[in-house]
């Protein structure tokens, strides 16, 4: 059994109020966990305006098949249109 982990940080410049970050990182869960089967969270920087540090798990028993999607996710960060992806932690166990 292989688990990856995904930690990232990304910044919300167009964030005026928490009810605005909330609802852009709501909507990036929901199409993470659509599109790519994982398991996400926010998990730092929660009250903070215009940061948030994002945690993706994914098992598998294909260690390629886990690196690849993990992969695709910084992509897709990389191009979701409110956010930049600041930096990642990628991990296999």
């Amino acid at each position: 059994m292989i688990v990856g982990t995904l930690n990232i940080k990304v910044v919300m410049r167009g964030s005026r109020s928490l009810k605005d970050k909330r609802r852009i990182i709501k909507s990036l869960k929901d199409r993470i966990r659509n599109k790519f089967n994982v398991s996400v969270s926010e998990t730092g920087s929660q009250d903070n305006l215009r940061s948030s540090e994002i945690s993706v798990a994914m098992v598998g028993t294909d260690r390629q098949y886990v690196n690849s999607a993990l992969s695709s996710l910084i992509n897709f960060f990389r191009f979701f249109p409110q956010i930049e992806l600041v930096d990642y932690d990628l991990d296999l166990f």
